[in-house]
């Protein structure tokens, strides 16, 4: 058990960055006014999702944002089935750099293991390229 909220990670799929998939997010808000990402399962741990949980964003092998899940609703597709919307604060939220492998779907990120958000001092240049970023961080300078 981790102090404070239960997050989600997320691989990007479709998006090659931050940029893009805030490109993306924009497009649906103003067709639907909101954002979601669905997903074939729900997270079974929901209520800790929902006091205050992210879904961290992983691109090019790293962590880069995240944005609070506002909610998470069962609903039909359009052919009945059901899925899970995880409902999302229109705000990507840059966060610090971290390494992360590729994988499928999404996977519980505990409070512990989530970066921090990119403010304040002892954080990478935010003009620093984010492959610069990566690299630094594998080699322990960062």
């Amino acid at each position: 058990m981790t102090d404070g909220p239960l997050h989600l990670i997320k691989l990007s799929v479709g998006s090659q960055s931050v940029e893009g998939l805030a490109r993306w997010q924009a497009g649906q808000l103003a067709a639907r006014g909101e954002v979601i990402h669905p997903t074939r399962r729900a997270p079974r741990r929901a209520s800790e999702i929902l006091a205050g949980g992210s879904i961290y964003w992983v691109f090019d092998k790293a962590i880069r944002a995240r944005q609070p899940i506002l909610d998470l609703r069962i609903q039909p597709d359009e052919e009945g089935r059901e899925y899970c919307a995880i409902v999302l604060d229109p705000a990507l939220v840059a966060t610090e750099t971290w390494p992360h492998r590729p994988f499928q779907g999404w996977r519980y990120l505990g409070a512990d293991k989530a970066p921090p958000d990119r403010s304040g001092p002892g954080i990478a240049d935010p003009e620093m390229p984010a492959a610069m970023t990566s690299a630094l961080k594998e080699l322990g300078f960062l």
